[in-house]
């Protein structure tokens, strides 16, 4: 395994990984705009959100123990916030999922916590230079955080990834994202571990563009 590892973490190998990570985005696109490709793409859905998480998370410089609790952390924090949004509608709001994120536990896809790491850790690697105060960083980097949930939204509804009580995405939504997205990133910032990472940049860049550009297509539409 510790061979496979270091075999992925050589420069020509990443720079594989640089390529590959785009263009799994622009096949995702395609894939998922045209109707007759559109089952499989969603079916795969699940694997590229974790695939890309993981492509992202080897070239992750510093892995100590406090690296690790904070991935473990994200990912049960961003499922249980979500399982207690679903159940009590008290947090994002009333909504429920649909099947496109894949397999569920207690009505929740599995795959959700691997989102919320996704977003956070790749936001929190970005803004790591913006200023030498974690607090403020974790506050500019929640905002983006939530810039992006407001490319997601239109597009996670209309593929079925969640639904909305009224087909109305309410602004609690966008709200409890800033908090929790906060909390989250201040831990990132306080636990000692190296904030660097060559593919969040990247990974951050992919993100916004694919789902900016299915909103595009669906204004065009």
């Amino acid at each position: 395994m510790y061979s496979i590892l270091n075999q992925l973490r050589t420069p020509i190998a990443q720079r594989v990984i640089f390529i590959i990570l785009p263009l799994m985005h622009i096949a995702g696109f395609i894939g998922l705009q045209f109707p007759p490709t559109q089952p499989l793409f969603k079916a795969l859905v699940p694997f590229h959100l974790l695939s890309s998480l993981a492509l992202m998370l080897l070239f992750h410089s510093d892995w100590n123990k406090s690296a690790v609790l904070f991935c473990v952390i994200a990912y049960i924090v961003g499922f249980t916030v979500e399982a207690l949004g679903v159940h009590t509608g008290v947090i994002f709001g009333e909504y429920r999922y649909g099947p496109t994120l894949g397999w569920k536990m207690i009505e929740i896809p599995l795959i959700i916590g691997v989102n919320w790491l996704t977003l956070i850790y790749s936001t929190g690697v970005v803004a790591n230079q913006w200023h030498r105060s974690g607090s403020v960083k974790a506050l500019l980097a929640a905002g983006v955080v939530v810039g992006l949930d407001v490319l997601i939204e239109p597009v996670a509804i209309r593929l079925d990834f969640w639904q909305w009580s009224g087909n109305t995405v309410p602004l609690q939504n966008y709200v409890a994202w800033y908090i929790i997205a906060f909390g989250l990133l201040w831990l990132f910032y306080e636990l000692p571990f190296r904030k660097q990472n060559r593919l969040a940049g990247l990974m951050l860049i992919c993100q916004a563009a694919f789902f900016a550009a299915h909103n595009i297509a669906y204004f065009i539409e």
